[in-house]
């Protein structure tokens, strides 16, 4: 091989060792609220995941909270939902609450309010 190239070559090869590629299955994952699901699904999903769940939901309880607005039940348990999923998918906890939550690849942040993500 000539020289030309294995100086280009070494190089690239230690950038791509330099910068770990993720696979499909470690892409950003967060856990929000399905369209679909009727308010008093939700709303039983949401005191649950905020009680005994064990989500924190402190960021949208209260009007002066970043995440209170939008003030409706459908943002507040996408909020809630992903709680408690960053907090326990690594425990067994997943993203279902009675086929009333999906996982997204789309950040649901918005304005002030920051959807946690832990990889």
């Amino acid at each position: 091989m000539s020289t030309f190239l294995i100086r280009i070559l070494l190089p690239l090869l230690v950038i791509a060792m330099t910068f770990p590629q993720r696979s499909v299955a470690e892409s950003e994952q967060w856990c929000v609220a399905d369209e679909q699901t009727p308010d008093d699904e939700l709303q039983a999903a949401l005191e649950w995941a905020c009680g005994s769940g064990g989500a924190d939901c402190s960021k949208m309880q209260q009007e002066n909270q970043p995440c209170f607005l939008p003030n409706t039940i459908r943002d507040h348990a996408s909020f809630a939902f992903n709680s408690y999923y960053q907090s326990y998918k690594h425990k067994g906890g997943s993203c279902y609450f009675k086929g009333a939550a999906m996982i997204t690849e789309l950040d649901p942040s918005h304005g002030s309010c920051h959807y946690e993500y832990n990889p």
